[in-house]
């Protein structure tokens, strides 16, 4: 088909549904020289969900107009934000992503033979990329690099390091994947911005960048992976679609932010070519409709009801959905699942997610408890002393990653000393409300493990050897949710978590036998087997 169209048919193509093309001109120089060589990527975090049909259908596009179309699985970028993927479940979640975006390509009729599938890391670790990153930082201001990555980068109170360099590393890898352009949605517009104001900087071309809109999820806010109301996964059963869908926001005549109508223009119309509504007789029987701005038009003007929209767009994502998850239903990649997405398969559908980050695995038997919500950290103690008005009571200086420690107030006299406590690394619960202790306000907990009994024995958890202040401490699974800012002593949310934390026979904390991690490795005690977590 490619070879029969013209450049203008094949700009076309591939600008049709864009919300913006940086680079017109010399997009439109190239198709008249040669093909386009292109590139999608995708971090390797949170389960890819319905939305990413609409970057599929697009790819579709670019196939027909005859591009030469790479996909990146970027599991170093996956990494670099935040953690959204702990470094041993890498590799896990690239072959998820790999094995689901083929599934959902497959299921659009996209030929895979025709597109070229690459691992970040395949080519980011190597000397040349590495000096370029050096390169890159050494000309990048942390001012850029923040505000590039605004809205791609999840934003905290303590941003790391490797966040700033996640937009120059998405900028080099338009030079070593050798492409003229790369596409994404409009949230990476800073991004791009950025690439074509420093890759000319390193003596590289600047790059044409092709822009998606961001589809509105099903509570008419972004579809998230981290919002569990706004996103139907891939593998939903049709029960789970019928059920979300339901809930969706679809005000009548109202079409704007319609996560159901946005569906039918950017994934059902460019795949299908046309759309069918189904309905009763009486309100105007059956109707295909061959242009959006038709669906549009009716749907503004009431003539479409907002559940014949949703029971038509059902039928029509089920088509889609249909082949992934019979392919999904072999025990390889259920296993497979299971593995990348640990605590995943426990997740309530209609769990409510956190704005900023609830994750790729997060979720569990229920958002209200997500362990999520607790603000582990690392903490150094960097002093130790007795409680001036109680002797059984140690007032404790922590860093916890903060400009100024945190006060503790601790009851550990009775079983650890000054000294072994002075310059030891332990876990703080950072968003308990502060309470007095005998007239000292205590600002954070100090987490240890315990066995009751005559003696009682008490000892602190150990973070891994090498862990630094402030680094954050994860159920595996739940590695991504953003913890509450403070958590509701009414809500009596760390008490009810506390209750399954606990230390297994390795003496390996865990919660629900989900291990206790940072990205260094797993939260640890010494000695007891078996205990409690407090």
């Amino acid at each position: 088909m490619a070879d029969q169209l013209s450049p203008d048919e094949k700009f076309h193509l591939i600008t049709r549904n864009l919300q913006e093309v940086l680079g017109e001109d010399k997009l439109k120089q190239i198709l008249q020289e040669r093909e386009l060589k292109v590139y999608w990527g995708s971090a390797t975090t949170g389960k890819p969900h319905v939305a990413y049909f609409v970057p599929m259908s697009k790819i579709a596009d670019f196939l027909k107009a005859g591009c030469e179309v790479t996909i990146l699985f970027a599991d170093l970028h996956a990494y670099l934000d935040n953690m959204k993927a702990p470094w041993e479940l890498l590799e896990l979640r690239v072959k998820y992503y790999e094995q689901v975006i083929k599934a959902m390509l497959e299921s659009i009729g996209v030929p895979l033979e025709k597109l070229k599938f690459i691992k970040g890391t395949d080519y980011q670790l190597s000397r040349e990329y590495t000096l370029d990153v050096y390169r890159l930082s050494s000309m990048v201001t942390e001012h850029d690099a923040k505000k590039a990555g605004a809205e791609v980068v999840k934003q905290v109170e303590h941003p790391l390091l490797s966040g700033l360099l996640y937009p120059g590393l998405q900028a080099l890898d338009e030079e070593y994947l050798k492409v003229d352009a790369q596409f994404g949605g409009v949230d990476q517009r800073k991004i791009f911005t950025l690439a074509e104001k420093y890759l000319p900087s390193l003596g590289y071309a600047k790059r044409v960048h092709l822009m998606n809109p961001m589809v509105p999820g099903l509570t008419g806010a972004k579809m998230s992976s981290s919002e569990e109301e706004s996103k139907i996964d891939l593998l939903d059963s049709k029960e789970d679609v019928k059920k979300k869908l339901k809930k969706a926001f679809c005000e009548p005549g109202n079409i704007q932010n319609n996560g159901v109508l946005s569906f039918v223009k950017y994934v059902v119309f460019p795949l299908r070519g046309e759309f069918s509504i189904k309905r009763d007789p009486k309100w105007g029987g059956d109707k295909v409709y061959t242009a959006f701005e038709e669906v549009e038009k009716d749907f503004a003007e009431e003539l479409i009801h907002p559940g014949d929209l949703k029971a038509s767009v059902e039928t029509a994502l089920n088509e889609l959905l249909e082949p992934i998850r019979k392919k999904f239903e072999s025990p390889e990649l259920r296993k497979l699942t299971n593995s990348a997405y640990p605590g995943a398969s426990k997740t309530k559908a209609g769990g409510k997610g956190a704005k900023a980050g609830g994750g790729g695995g997060g979720g569990g038997e229920d958002d209200e408890l997500a362990p999520s919500r607790l603000d582990i950290r690392v903490g150094k103690i960097i002093s130790v002393d007795k409680h001036p008005d109680a002797d059984s009571l140690y007032l404790e200086k922590i860093d916890v990653g903060e400009p100024e420690p945190r006060t503790v107030v601790s009851g550990l006299v009775a079983y650890v000393s000054q000294e072994d406590l002075q310059d030891r690394t332990v876990l703080v619960l950072c968003n308990l409300k502060p309470q007095k202790m005998r007239g000292i306000e205590s600002q954070a907990m100090l987490l240890c493990a315990s066995i009751e009994g005559e003696p009682r024995r008490v000892e602190p958890l150990d973070a891994p050897e090498g862990s630094s202040p402030g680094e954050r401490v994860f159920v595996e699974g739940y590695e991504t949710g953003k913890p509450d800012e403070k958590l509701n002593p009414k809500k009596k949310v760390w008490e009810k978590l506390q209750v399954d934390l606990k230390i297994s026979d390795e003496c390996v904390a865990q919660w629900k036998d989900k291990q206790l991690m940072t990205k260094l490795g797993q939260i640890t005690c010494k000695t007891l087997k078996g205990g409690n977590i407090s």
